[in-house]
């Protein structure tokens, strides 16, 4: 009974937050809830419609999915709901899935349902180290690429037109092609609301300082400029029967909370899914433990990679049963969060009530906001996702990064978010075989009277004639096993005089069989040489599976503690091979 509560707190992480609950904590929640709710709901409707689905759907998907994290997640702070790529990569699902016959509603509760599942499988079999095939840069420059095309897709709401396309030629040449038919009065409500909430991201907290002080709540009602312009709008486009003048509303929203249902699961749809739900998934994950280790550390708490997988699998299984859409932790809509003072995930919990409040009694008067509005939401929000300063830092601190992310960005750009997101995935692992495949192999020598052993060509160190002291810096492995011979034995070529080479192993962490195999072929080559073949500073776990293969038993040399031990009993001469067999134990750190 004693090992209960542990339990309970391993399978529900709100335990750990719930029994230390008081009236402190609540206050603080509750101010924190009003704030995100006020951001959520124009956010909601604006993800929807980029979607391409229902505006209910985008405040069904922040109501149940956000008690549903709340439960299960392992942040404080994380706020999940509709996000940009998401909706945009739900959006060109839902277009893949048209022909299939399934309205598009049903196609993104069955994308979230699949992405659930394997968000749940992956936590439960504790893999969130998935996340790590998606390289930092890769992923700034998906989403950079993503919020480019998130931001065209968005000008035909702001303009009044029809233009569509997957990728950034289509979209700029169907946007070319209906310019002409711009309705002056959508234009007009679109880029006014638009250079609004541009102004408003920095101009209006400035302005709410000078007027009120500056203080956190200023700061915040900043934040809520989106709020602000779909009041505004919404009472222009009733009061002036905008609608019967030609500027698109979202419409009827039927009022109330959906009916709990499962999707209609056709196995058909659901093969064409997997590859969309599963990019999604991995996307959406990378995003939401990035901001989550970002905010708990600014408080000096942190979140567990596995649970995270589990809380977005239960929060996007609530979604899928209530007519939503797949969801993630948001960047903008967690800071808010945090910002008003968030501390335990009962905010997220006050949120979705009051979520829930607009959804019942709200959605009479939401029907009269013109979609230009939400549209210009999306682009402003999006457009901070665009960093193109990624290309100048990867530009400047790594080639081969600048190439992946470049290349990520611009596959992006042309054939859309699913090619691009594969293509990052793929670039990812690609960059790390290739940086792995070929190591850093430096030529060492002593360090005068220290003892240390550093690079030839960074230092001025005692090297000797007829010893060669190497360096690996990677483990070993079948992709840089032959590049590391290869190497070894152009050395050897360069050094007439030679006698000994030391691969000093400070840095190998493993050893596979592929390059074992290539160490005992390398041992034989420089045994054929007259070359003696040695180790120092090997490490006890790759000692001990050394121990079970018979590279050691035939070294064409000897094994040492340290690099100093090897330098000197070579230079003297002193090889005791025969007593260095049965005491390997000695000669592992």
């Amino acid at each position: 009974m004693s090992d209960a509560p542990s339990v309970l707190a391993r399978w529900l992480p709100a335990w750990q937050w719930l029994r230390h609950y008081d009236r402190q904590l609540l206050a603080s929640d509750l101010v924190a809830a009003v704030i995100v709710t006020v951001l959520l709901i124009p956010q909601s409707l604006a993800y929807a419609l980029l979607a391409g689905l229902p505006a209910e759907a985008g405040l069904y998907a922040s109501v149940l999915p956000l008690a549903a994290y709340a439960l299960f997640g392992s942040s404080r702070t994380l706020s999940v709901g509709p996000v940009a790529v998401a909706s945009l990569m739900t959006a060109a699902a839902i277009g893949d899935a048209a022909a299939l016959g399934l309205p598009p509603i049903e196609v993104a509760m069955l994308l979230a349902l699949l992405s659930g599942l394997m968000l749940v499988v992956l936590g439960l079999l504790r893999v969130g180290w998935v996340a790590n095939f998606l390289s930092h840069p890769v992923v700034a420059g998906f989403i950079s690429a993503s919020g480019v095309l998130i931001a065209l897709s968005q000008v035909k709401h702001l303009l009044g037109i029809q233009a569509d396309g997957d990728n950034v030629i289509e979209l700029l040449e169907t946007l070319a092609t209906h310019l002409a038919s711009a309705r002056p009065l959508t234009t007009l409500l679109g880029i006014g609301t638009l250079l609004f909430l541009a102004w408003a991201r920095q101009g209006l907290p400035r302005l709410l300082s000078r007027l009120l002080g500056a203080s956190a709540l200023t700061s915040l009602l900043g934040k809520a400029a989106p709020m602000l312009a779909v009041g505004v709008t919404l009472l222009l486009a009733y009061g002036f029967d905008l609608g019967a003048r030609g500027v698109a509303l979202v419409g009827h929203i039927p009022a109330g909370l959906p009916h709990l249902q499962l999707p209609t699961w056709q196995w058909t749809v659901v093969e064409s899914l997997l590859l969309p739900a599963g990019l999604i998934s991995l996307i959406g994950y990378v995003e939401s433990v990035a901001v989550g280790k970002t905010l708990a550390a600014r408080r000096g708490q942190k979140i567990d990679p596995d649970q995270e997988l589990v809380g977005l699998g239960m929060a996007n299984l609530a979604s899928a049963v209530s007519g939503g859409l797949p969801v993630t932790g948001g960047f903008s809509r967690s800071v808010v969060n945090f910002d008003a003072g968030a501390q335990t995930p009962a905010a997220s919990l006050f949120t979705a009530l009051g979520i829930a409040l607009a959804a019942l009694l709200l959605t009479p008067y939401l029907a009269y906001l013109p979609n230009a509005t939400l549209a210009a939401a999306i682009v402003v929000a999006v457009l901070g996702l665009v960093d193109l300063g990624i290309l100048r830092k990867t530009w400047d601190y790594s080639r081969s990064d600048f190439a992946a992310v470049s290349v990520t960005m611009a596959v992006t750009l042309l054939a859309g978010v699913e090619v691009g997101v594969s293509c990052g995935v793929l670039a990812s692992l690609l960059l790390h075989l290739y940086k792995t495949s070929r190591p850093h192999i430096a030529e060492v020598g002593e360090v005068p009277g220290t003892g240390h052993y550093r690079n030839v060509k960074r230092h001025d160190v005692i090297t000797h004639p007829t010893i060669l002291a190497l360096r690996i810096d990677e483990s070993l492995f079948f992709a840089n096993a032959s590049f590391i011979e290869d190497t070894i034995i152009a050395a050897t070529q360069q050094r007439p005089g030679l006698q000994h080479v030391v691969l000093m192993c400070s840095a190998v962490n493993n050893v596979d069989i592929s390059a074992l195999d290539v160490l005992e072929n390398l041992n034989e080559r420089l045994r054929a040489l007259g070359i003696g073949f040695h180790f120092s500073e090997v490490k006890g776990p790759v000692m001990d599976r050394l121990q079970r293969t018979a590279l050691l038993a035939h070294l064409n040399g000897q094994v040492f503690l340290s690099q100093q031990q090897a330098m000197h009993a070579l230079a003297a001469g002193e090889l005791h091979k025969e007593a260095v067999k049965p005491a390997f134990r000695d000669f592992q750190i």
